[in-house]
């Protein structure tokens, strides 16, 4: 596909939903490997014994910043045998326009992403997507995460 022909297609989905990904378990491991790179031992992420005793969410929780980083994953951005706009070279991140944590994601839970597609527009030899990701927390109504992503594709 072109980047004229994916302008257009991208154009049409303005304002949809255009991705649900698979649920991913956020483990123990995965948030002590995120404190580990990111030197975060805050307790209520790394100490189950005392989150479990003193937390107010009644165990540990993952750090936001960890819930915002597997949006590349969860999205199937970073799949490079199934690249999710057919012609595309290269995807990268250009930014976060806004970024919100409206509920803690305990050690445990099952989130997924929503993907809507607000904008589409030509820039500098590429494709700018602003995406509203929602992560869902399974049983749980309110999102872990809503953050306004800003991509570049290029094809």
């Amino acid at each position: 596909m072109s980047q004229t022909d994916a302008l257009t297609t991208l154009q049409a989905q303005v304002g949809q939903e255009v991705h649900v990904s698979d649920w991913l378990t956020i483990t123990q491991e995965m948030v002590n490997t995120f404190a580990d790179a990111t030197l975060d031992h805050q307790w209520i992420h790394v100490d189950v014994a005392r989150a479990n005793a003193e937390s107010p969410f009644g165990g540990p929780i993952a750090h936001g910043f960890l819930t915002l980083s597997l949006i590349p994953y969860l999205t199937g951005e970073v799949d490079p045998d199934k690249p999710r706009y057919e012609g595309l070279k290269m995807g990268i991140n250009y930014g976060v326009n806004k970024v919100r944590f409206p509920h803690p994601v305990p050690v445990g839970a099952r989130v997924r992403a929503h993907v809507t597609l607000q904008s589409v527009e030509e820039a500098k030899g590429a494709l700018q997507l602003i995406n509203t990701i929602t992560i869902e927390i399974e049983g749980v109504n309110k999102p872990g995460c809503v953050a306004e992503m800003v991509s570049l594709l290029y094809f």
